[in-house]
């Protein structure tokens, strides 16, 4: 009887032997319509030796420039107000680099006998100075010094501030309320008073004007580089940075410049026009450049008595100073507009 029971159990339709040849039956009680289940499909052949190291070669390449700053640049591309401020600026100072193929007259060379020509002269298309020197050879010689004054102290504050910033901002603690009350204090005094009383202390001449202004600008980039830098210290991944046992300056290498500098430079192309301005004073005021350079400040100083005389001619350097300083200004309401991601 058990041999019996025992051949039964194994006849049953669901657990006997396939007969030699076919596929695996699917019983009824089992899961599925009755169909025999696809065979599984051949493995992968493995590439040949070799091909491994180069397999990222063959893969297609991840497109270029779409960063942050491929976007800010295809942003600030779309706006024609700042791009056509950009091309003011750029022919100016290539006219200004270029000066000595581009202006048609020696800037120091003079004549009485044709001093104070009108705009349109048959020899000097835009007029001619108090002493018979060519206005547009003066105005492009011009831009070199005005560029000069307008640009090298807001480059050395941009440095100068940056630094001072983002130490105190990174340490924090009494050193930045140190570093920050010293700031104040220049604060206190308006930009215009601060430039002319530094440059009246230290004398007339462009390199004094020139650390006069860096000294009024350089306090205006270190309270921005501060800020932000406050902002980005509690940062989870500069917390993860600390913790990992990266060093101060390690951090503020990787994680702080590059999120820093962004807002500090914007802020940087704004005080352009400004520094502009002010040097410009300067010269009108006898403390930048001295005679005979050309210089746009001391040219509308040397021409304020030929005001009714030839108005249009005395007000070029006062129009080369506003179209300069607007451009600036408007390249940098651009560039801000293209920073912010929204």
């Amino acid at each position: 009887m058990a041999v019996i029971t025992n051949l039964d159990a194994d006849s049953t339709p669901g657990n006997s032997p396939p007969p030699c040849g076919e596929g695996p039956r699917v019983g009824v009680g089992q899961r599925g319509t009755g169909t025999p289940r696809p065979p599984a499909p051949p493995p992968r052949p493995s590439p040949p030796r070799g091909e491994g190291e180069n397999a990222a070669a063959v893969l297609p390449a991840r497109p270029v420039g779409r960063g942050y700053w491929a976007g800010v640049v295809r942003r600030l591309a779309r706006d024609p107000v700042a791009i056509t401020a950009a091309i003011v600026i750029l022919v100016i100072v290539l006219a200004a680099i270029f000066a000595p193929w581009v202006a048609p007259a020696d800037p120091y060379r003079g004549s009485m006998l044709r001093r104070l020509r009108p705009v349109g002269d048959a020899v000097y298309r835009l007029g001619s100075d108090e002493l018979g020197r060519d206005m547009l050879s003066r105005l492009i010689y011009g831009g070199r010094l005005s560029l000069l004054m307008g640009l090298l102290p807001v480059v050395f504050a941009f440095f100068a501030g940056s630094a001072i910033g983002i130490i105190a901002g990174f340490v924090g603690g009494k050193l930045n309320t140190a570093i920050m009350r010293t700031i104040d204090v220049f604060y206190a005094f308006p930009s215009v008073l601060l430039a002319i009383a530094l440059s009246g202390a230290l004398g007339a001449g462009i390199l004094n004007a020139i650390v006069s202004l860096t000294v009024v600008f350089t306090p205006q980039v270190t309270r921005i580089a501060e800020s932000v830098t406050t902002q980005i210290r509690t940062r989870d991944y500069v917390e993860a940075a600390r913790v990992s046992g990266a060093g101060p300056f390690a951090i503020i290498r990787v994680h702080v410049l590059g999120n820093v500098l962004g807002p500090i430079f914007v802020y940087a192309t704004s005080l352009i026009s400004v520094s502009m301005i002010l040097a410009s004073g300067l010269s009108f005021l006898g403390l930048g450049s001295k005679p005979p350079e050309p210089e746009w400040g001391l040219m509308l100083n040397t021409l304020r008595t030929a005001i009714y005389v030839q108005p249009i001619v005395a007000a070029l350097p006062g129009a080369m100073i506003f179209i300069t300083s607007i451009s600036f200004n408007l390249l940098s309401d651009g560039l801000r507009s293209a920073m912010e991601v929204k």
